[in-house]
């Protein structure tokens, strides 16, 4: 599974990711970072990408959509990228199994 992290989530945290997350990106990081969040939606999905984003509009968003992209959602505040990092690391096993499943769409992780 790859992380598409949204822009609220620093590009430095990919290296790290790649062990447990290999092929995630960070919008600034492929050239994203003006784009809408409908058009992340549609480049994640067309890409095979998990948003991974702290904004809520980004659950209504992909409801809306049938959960096309699946969404990981980070409840956690504004926290160092190391706890993010910690974060999705230890829930990591959580997020794979819940987005598995045909019924989950949306992972909340805080």
């Amino acid at each position: 599974m790859k992380l598409l992290l949204d822009e609220n989530l620093s590009r430095r945290l990919v290296p790290a990711l790649q062990s447990r997350f290999p092929g995630s990106e960070q919008v600034a990081l492929l050239g994203l970072e003006r784009a809408t969040d409908a058009e992340l939606c549609d480049f994640a999905a067309r890409e095979g990408f998990v948003v991974c984003s702290k904004d809520d509009d980004f659950q209504r968003l992909v409801a809306a959509r049938g959960y096309r992209p699946k969404l990981v959602h980070l409840a956690l505040g504004n926290v160092s990228n190391d706890r993010v990092l910690g974060a999705l690391l230890a829930a990591a096993h959580a997020i794979e199994a819940a987005l598995s499943e045909p019924g989950i769409g949306v992972v909340v992780v805080d």
